[in-house]
């Protein structure tokens, strides 16, 4: 059993919008913290958004603050993340990540490619 998947990727246009999803499974979703990074090709992976095992407490990397939403649904054990007003250099390959008691949990990722 894969720990998190996520989906939502794709093509889109500059300006436009995409929710990733990240569904987890074989731990307790709710006392684990949730973030959302990306990787660039020829980049190092980076830090994007993070929230709190409750999701009272969120986090962004400047480049994506007021852009990004990061949030998380404990009942269904589901974390997303809405992206608006894409630009070009989001483009990445977009990986959830979860932390908490048990250890890390990565998600094999979902590609987003943001082109006109």
């Amino acid at each position: 059993q894969v720990p998190l998947v996520e989906s939502g990727g794709g093509l889109v246009q500059p300006g436009g919008s995409l929710r990733l999803s990240c569904a987890a499974s074989g731990f307790m979703f709710s006392i684990y913290a949730m973030s959302w990074h990306r990787q660039a090709p020829g980049k190092e992976r980076e830090l994007v958004a993070s929230i709190s095992s409750t999701g009272g407490v969120t986090s962004y990397v400047d480049s994506v603050k007021g852009r990004f939403k990061i949030s998380k649904d404990n009942a269904k054990n589901m974390a997303y993340l809405q992206m608006n007003s894409l630009k070009a250099e989001d483009t990445a390959v977009y990986y959830c990540k979860a932390y908490g008691p048990g250890g890390d949990y990565w998600g094999q990722g979902t590609q987003v490619t943001v082109s006109s």
